[in-house]
């Protein structure tokens, strides 16, 4: 028997790839150096979600650290990574590969349009499924 909130490809069903944009926030919400936290609501379901801008460009990334799943909105940004506030992972802001231990696995990005002065992220239902909602690791599942 299959959970209910499992995926569609446990169910049978396959998970779009097509990707929507979802308005996520103003443009001002997020200055230059910052980082926060926005959760994405879709169809599928909400998707928790660091937003940050560097160089006046912004940047959607997962909002969990892949080391030990802290939140990356706490962090700050550094050259062109997002700096996990707990143990000093670093992030390329781009593609999500780590740049700097001790995280050693990629984080989720996504896409990022600015309309009109709105942020607007792409998203999949593939995303939506697969990275939300998000729950911190039980103790001692590491």
């Amino acid at each position: 028997m299959t959970a209910p909130d499992a995926p569609a490809e446990a169910t049978g069903g396959a998970l779009s790839d097509e990707c929507e944009y979802v308005r996520i926030c103003r443009s001002g919400q997020v200055p230059n150096g910052y980082v926060r936290r926005f959760y994405a609501e879709t169809d599928h379901g909400q998707l928790e979600l660091a937003l940050a801008r560097l160089d006046g460009r912004a940047y959607a990334t997962s909002n969990y650290c892949t080391h030990l799943d802290c939140l990356l909105s706490s962090g700050k940004l550094q050259d062109d990574g997002i700096r996990c506030s707990c143990h000093n992972s670093v992030f390329e802001l781009e593609h999500g590969r780590p740049i700097q231990p001790p995280a050693t696995e990629p984080i989720r990005t996504y896409p990022v349009r600015e309309e009109d002065g709105q942020v607007l992220v792409g998203l999949t239902e593939r995303d939506v499924v697969e990275g939300g909602p998000r729950r911190r690791r039980p103790p001692g599942s590491e």
